[in-house]
């Protein structure tokens, strides 16, 4: 650049450094109201144009002004003209932000009013910008459409036309068994096992355990007989072969696990043991405990029906609070109108005594205002000087900054020398040829004077005798393993035939248990009425009629 542009070049921006808070409240504003869709990379340049209009618009001239602006985008400088030069803009919001930095009489006599001096020619500006974007049209360039030929192409012979292929023919397909659409024979038999095994507890009821009862004439000779635990077991052996000779039993397979085998197994061994204890109870002369157990079932079955009485009146209370409690509801419902309507009326009269003070308030202001601009007066001779100074200072600066700038790079010179010699002297190093060969001894241990310490081939016959051992003590546990397994697969097995016996009996007392639960609940009625349920229910009626006509009010 030549001496002046530069000079205006560096001017320009000390200024806008200078008054950067100033340019920075009018670029942002307009950022925000009119430059929403601008880019962010432009805020420099609407600083400039903002800093030339403000402070270098008398300097400049308006032609050279003019210019500027007709260098830059159009459609930019049309809108940020348009948005600064506004009076009421000017007039408002931005004087009051500039007399935050400066005292309002400054601000108003050196910035705000020649402002508003340029704004008819600016505005003749923005008018011809306008007039430039509505006769400016596009222009589309034209080309050369392509002409497409014909390709010189060998014509190719015709075809001799094959003869087509027989159809094949489908191989005929197997109709559907009709085992599909039958139900499978285990669950017929299945079947048929359950009613026969119910009709032969039926007819076997009376006289399933009639070897255990023991006859008044015979009760002195059993008392007169030791007692003894091989006579106990001969007892129960008999018994349960004459039970399960009236019995056949069919062989069903049980698929269970192993837990679940050994664990019933378990649970059938602790009722033999029971039933054995008590056969020898009653062989000693002690009594049945049936009528206890008879009496003590009834009495439970008295007390879960009071439990259940109880539990019926509170949810019924439950149901008449919430009536209650909804009835409450809508009586608050109804205060709170009347509280909102009298609040609306208050509210009302405060916004209207609210708008008249506000209004006095404003008058004031505007007297206050008026009064403040005829107190400021002019202080451009002030700013002449502020501006020489600036000048003189910025010439120093840029001096300086020359000179440092001369010594960094020297200095930067030595720097790349001194790396470039020293990169040479490592490239020659690693140039040089390296012997890089060991001959590795396997009988050789490592000299380190370890205890442990030991060659590689000694080390390799011990893993391999190591291996050896592992594998001969794998194969003798994989043999006990599988005696182990065979044991269990048999004692599996006996649990099995056992689980057997005992569920088909089980079966049997669970259909009569069945038949006597369904004839004592078709006897009795289990439900029960109670006088505080009926009151319950009657003030619940009482107490929904009044809910829905208090809503119908609502």
């Amino acid at each position: 650049l030549h001496m002046t542009e530069e000079q205006f070049v560096l001017d320009t921006l000390a200024g806008c450094i200078e008054y950067k808070s100033l340019l920075d409240v009018v670029v942002n504003a307009f950022f925000v109201q009119d430059g929403r869709y601008c880019l962010a990379s432009e805020h420099n340049l609407y600083t400039v144009i903002c800093y030339l209009a403000t402070f270098q618009l008398e300097e400049l001239g308006f032609q050279r002004f003019s210019r500027i602006v007709k260098s830059l985008d159009t459609v930019k400088m049309q809108k940020f003209l348009r948005f600064f030069f506004n009076d009421l803009y000017l007039n408002t919001w931005i004087k009051d932000e500039w007399s935050h930095f400066y005292d309002s009489l400054y601000v108003k006599q050196n910035w705000i009013d020649p402002l508003l001096r340029w704004q008819p020619k600016v505005q003749q500006l923005i008018e011809q910008l306008t007039e430039k974007l509505s006769n400016r049209t596009t222009t589309v360039k034209t080309s050369m459409v392509t002409q497409p030929k014909e390709f010189h192409l060998t014509v190719p012979k015709q075809r001799a036309i094959a003869v087509p292929l027989p159809k094949p023919v489908l191989k005929k397909r197997q109709p559907v068994p009709p085992s599909t659409y039958k139900a499978p024979k285990e669950k017929r038999q299945l079947e048929e096992i359950k009613t026969k095994n119910r009709r032969k507890a039926e007819v076997t009821n009376t006289n399933q355990f009639r070897c255990a009862t023991v006859k008044p004439e015979e009760k002195e000779r059993h008392c007169s007989v030791p007692f003894l635990p091989q006579y106990l077991e001969l007892v129960w052996v008999l018994v349960l072969r004459q039970y399960f000779e009236e019995l056949q039993i069919d062989n069903i397979p049980i698929k269970l696990n192993a837990a679940a085998i050994l664990r019933e197994g378990a649970l059938y061994q602790r009722k033999m043991e029971q039933d054995l204890k008590r056969t020898e109870n009653l062989l000693q002369g002690a009594g049945d405990p049936s009528e206890f157990l008879e009496w003590q079932k009834q009495m439970r079955e008295k007390d879960l029906e009071e439990q259940l009485a109880e539990i019926e009146c509170r949810r019924l209370q439950g149901k008449l609070s919430y009536e209650e409690a909804v009835l409450a509801h809508q009586n608050v419902i109804q205060q709170n109108k009347k509280k909102a309507d009298l609040m609306r009326e208050e509210k009302a009269e405060l916004m209207h005594q609210y708008a008249e003070k506000r209004l006095q308030e404003q008058k004031e202001m505007r007297e206050l205002v008026e009064q403040v601009v005829e107190g400021h007066k002019n202080a451009k001779q002030a700013k002449i000087k502020l501006q020489k100074y600036k000048q003189q200072i910025v010439q120093e600066v840029c001096e300086g900054n020359r000179e440092l700038l001369r010594q960094a790079l020297e200095e930067e010179e030595e720097k790349l020398k001194k790396r470039y010699e020293l990169i040479q002297q490592i490239r020659a190093i690693e140039s040089l040829p390296s012997v890089r060969h060991k001959v590795v001894d396997l009988t050789e241990t490592g000299g380190h004077g370890l205890i442990c310490e030991m060659s590689i081939v000694e080390l390799r016959e011990r893993l391999a005798l190591l291996r050896e051992a592992q594998k001969a003590a794998e194969e003798e546990r994989r043999d006990q393993i599988i005696h182990e397994k065979q044991a269990k697969e048999q004692l599996l097995l006996d649990k099995l035939d056992q689980i057997s016996l005992f569920r088909a009996q089980l079966g049997r007392a669970a259909a009569l248990k069945q038949e006597e639960k369904k004839i004592k609940s078709q006897c009795r009625d289990r439900h029960m009425k109670d006088e505080r349920i009926l009151n319950l229910q009657k003030k619940i009626v009482e107490k929904t009629m009044e809910r829905k006509k208090q809503a119908g009010l609502l």
